[in-house]
C-alpha cells in the first residue's frame, strides 16, 4: 500500500505547476480540464517517489504558517544551496531537528507561499 498523491493548496496552477518543474525537477503526470471554472487537475512526479502532488484551489492568499509537506533529500545542504541559487526563500537554514538528533532539516517556500520541510533520511 502506498499514498498515490498529496493535495497541495494553490491559487496559480501555472505559477506552481513552473516552481515544481523548474526548481524540484518534477514531471508532470497529468494536467486536463477539471469541471467549469478553469481548474485543471495537475499532478506532479518527484523524482524516484511514489506519492505524487495534486493542485488544489487554495481558499485564500494567506501563506502557510506550518508545513504542509515533509520532502526528503540525500543531502539537505546542496539541495537548499541549490535552491537559494534558482531564487527560492528559504525559511531555515539546514540545522539538526530538534526532535530527531543526527537528522538535518531546512525549510523553504513554494511559489504559492506554502512551507515545505526539507529533511534528511
Amino acid at each position: 500500500m502506498h499514498i498515490q498523491f498529496a493535495e497541495l493548496p494553490v491559487l496559480d496552477q501555472d505559477r506552481a505547476k513552473a516552481f515544481y518543474t523548474d526548481k524540484l525537477a518534477c514531471q508532470v503526470i497529468a494536467d486536463q480540464p477539471m469541471g467549469d471554472g478553469g481548474w485543471r487537475w495537475v499532478e506532479l512526479a518527484f523524482p524516484h517517489a511514489v506519492t505524487n502532488l495534486h493542485f488544489i484551489r487554495r481558499a485564500d492568499a494567506a501563506p502557510s504558517a506550518e508545513p504542509v509537506l515533509v520532502l526528503v533529500d540525500e543531502d539537505v545542504e546542496a539541495r537548499v544551496a541549490s535552491l537559494k541559487a534558482r531564487g527560492v526563500e528559504i525559511v531555515s537554514e539546514p540545522q539538526e531537528a530538534p526532535w530527531q538528533p543526527g537528522r538535518t532539516i531546512a525549510e523553504f517556500r513554494d511559489s504559492e507561499g506554502n512551507r515545505m520541510v526539507l529533511a534528511s533520511r
